[in-house]
């Protein structure tokens, strides 16, 4: 709860390169950033006069964000990163905030990223699968805008289906909760790369008896990969998204302050057989 608190009492400034980022996700990625914080500052950069950005002119009033008018003086110069990365700069230097939120797949922005870390600010990157990998770990974290539009839809969805009696996110005497998936099971169990990820991210913080809690897995896992975000999977939880590798067995335990509180304990399936 504390946590939770301190979270939504930081300042965040949102900066959004039109030009490189979606409109159609972008009522989701705001709700995904008031878990880091509160903005303070909305600002969108483009050349208005384009008629491709037509899409997001729509967006601006009702989400409250500040359009920034930017023209393309030559042709194959894209003045919109110059003045997004500026505006960020003079905004550092107020000391307003504790942490930006860079929105756009342009790799232009690494060095930014990594200028605004190094002044002791968090960054969160918004960006599609596409975004080049050297912004991606740049950013303290870095969330893919595909993954909230499809969890979006399945908000949308449940809403109009039955409400289901299902109680626990992880229960191991039930099936797992239905749930829509971007990639399916069995592409997950084969994603090497993240198998790979999991598997150090436990090892480092395995118990002697071979259990780790769950969310001082999930914290290891962001310190081995910043960029790292469940969603982007198309899971709600990490839980599930682990149930999904089908490479972890799960227990729970009541919470030593609060019992009625449920403590998520995993177990990766081949400390069973060492």
């Amino acid at each position: 709860m504390d946590s939770e608190m301190s979270a939504k009492g930081k300042r965040l400034a949102v900066l959004i390169d039109a030009e490189n980022a979606s409109a159609d996700s972008i009522e989701a990625l705001l709700k995904e950033a008031t878990q880091f914080g509160t903005a303070h500052v909305k600002r969108i950069y483009g050349d208005w006069t384009n008629g491709q950005l037509t899409n997001w002119k729509a967006k601006l009033n009702k989400l409250a964000i500040q359009p920034i008018q930017q023209f393309r003086y030559t042709t194959g110069k894209n003045a919109t990163d110059s003045a997004l990365i500026i505006d960020a700069m003079d905004l550092l230097y107020t000391r307003n905030f504790d942490g930006f939120c860079i929105v756009s797949s342009d790799s232009d922005f690494t060095r930014l990223a990594s200028r605004i870390r190094e002044s002791g600010l968090e960054v969160y990157g918004f960006g599609e699968q596409k975004t080049p990998e050297a912004f991606v770990s740049a950013c303290d974290k870095f969330i893919y805008t595909e993954g909230l539009k499809f969890l979006e839809s399945c908000a949308e969805k449940q809403q109009k289906e039955p409400k289901s009696s299902i109680s626990d996110p992880i229960n191991t005497n039930k099936q797992p909760a239905k749930e829509l998936q971007t990639t399916t099971e069995q592409s997950l169990k084969i994603d090497k790369k993240l198998l790979k990820l999991l598997k150090n991210a436990y090892e480092a913080i395995v118990g002697k008896d071979g259990w780790a809690s769950l969310g001082t897995l999930g914290a290891q896992i962001k310190k081995l990969c910043p960029s790292f975000n469940h969603k982007s999977y198309g899971y709600s939880q990490l839980g599930k998204l682990l149930q999904a590798t089908q490479a972890f067995d799960f227990k729970e335990n009541p919470n030593h302050k609060n019992p009625k509180v449920k403590d998520f304990h995993v177990r990766h399936r081949t400390a069973t057989s060492d």
